[in-house]
């Protein structure tokens, strides 16, 4: 009977430490944290890539890719791209780590906010900018500028994510 009670105690003892480890740590936040990120190779050839794919189609463009916090990681310019595709690209991609999906869906499911999003700073809802995923973690986010048309803007983007797909699957 003693060896049962001890047996109860130690359990309980072991139960009431788990739910606290876990009530703890219930954000998700521990000690030490960590997060998928875009290599800095990568994030290039991405940029890289969509610049040249729009100047394919006879568009001078600027491609941003973006960290999972929303900071420029890699900015690929054309020669001829204008000064603000550098900005208006960069807080497409913001759009899309806010978001958690692809620009123009966003704009599309959330038309009831558009106008609103669009006056917070670094933030632009307007279709060219694609989140950058691997192995089903979000770890960027590719934003272009400068074709006419964030349609097109997001055709260049997206091409550039099927360019490097093995390489986004390597996980």
């Amino acid at each position: 009977m003693r060896g049962a009670r001890m047996r109860l105690l130690v359990l309980s003892m072991l139960l009431v430490t788990t739910v606290g480890q876990a009530e703890e740590h219930a954000d998700g936040a521990g000690d030490v944290v960590t997060s998928d990120r875009i290599g800095m190779g990568l994030a290039a050839d991405l940029a890289e890539e969509a610049v040249a794919a729009c100047t394919r189609r006879g568009y001078s463009v600027t491609a941003v890719v973006v960290d999972p916090s929303g900071d420029p990681q890699v900015m690929m310019r054309a020669t001829h791209a204008p000064h603000f595709t550098r900005q208006i690209a960069t807080d497409k991609a913001r759009a899309v780590v806010l978001a958690g999906i692809d620009s123009g869906a966003f704009r599309a499911n959330r038309e009831d906010i558009r106008m609103e999003m669009n006056h917070v700073d670094g933030i632009l809802v307007l279709d060219g900018a694609v989140v950058i995923e691997s192995a089903g973690s979000t770890i960027g986010a590719l934003g272009v500028s400068g074709a006419p048309g964030g349609d097109k803007d997001a055709e260049c983007a997206r091409e550039a994510l099927d360019a490097f797909f093995d390489r986004l699957q390597l996980r």
